[in-house]
């Protein structure tokens, strides 16, 4: 098994060497100076706020990758960030509104392609609750927000493949 990105990185990070090379599966060491870089998930997050209605908040991805799919809003932990403040930052960046996350639902790998390279990562499902509804607008990556009814989601119509194999586990949750 080989990493995604492991193809692209040819030259020791630290020193520059060529003798950049496979050490494990996961894992590159440079032969020059002992330097390993491991091939690491990142940490990215997923705000699930369903209304009364049994309906949930859905966005349409204005960007690459899976522009014009189906999404739900979230995005990558930044450094030094818990996954409870990355989840409210995210929801604010992409929604405008405020929210506060009321428990961690579950998690799944995926794979982000970001400028040419497929970044592993592992999305964590948070339920919200939206503190300032009123204020939803679509922003950062998304192009538009919308309430879908639970029963009507097809895993299909979302682009990221953690998001596309969540559906079926929401649908279970809620309904």
């Amino acid at each position: 098994m080989t990493t995604p990105a492991f193809p692209t990185f040819r030259y020791c990070p630290v020193c520059g060497s060529a003798h950049f090379e496979p050490h494990d599966f996961k894992s590159r060491r440079c032969r020059d100076c002992g330097f390993t870089f491991y091939q690491n998930a990142s940490a990215s997050v997923v705000g699930v706020i369903v209304n009364e209605q049994q309906e949930i908040l859905v966005g349409r991805r204005a960007f690459e990758p899976a522009r014009g799919t189906l999404d739900l809003p979230g995005g990558f932990v930044d450094a030094g960030e818990t996954l409870e403040e990355a989840v409210m930052r995210e929801l604010k960046e992409e929604t405008g509104a405020d929210v506060t996350p009321l428990r961690w639902l579950f998690s799944l790998p995926n794979s982000y392609r970001y400028s040419g390279i497929d970044i592993p990562t592992v999305d964590s499902f948070f339920l919200c609750r939206l503190t300032s509804p009123q204020q939803l607008q679509a922003g950062d990556d998304v192009d538009r927000l919308f309430w879908m009814p639970l029963k009507e989601l097809k895993a299909q119509e979302f682009g990221l493949p953690s998001i596309s194999r969540s559906i079926e586990r929401l649908k279970t949750l809620f309904l």
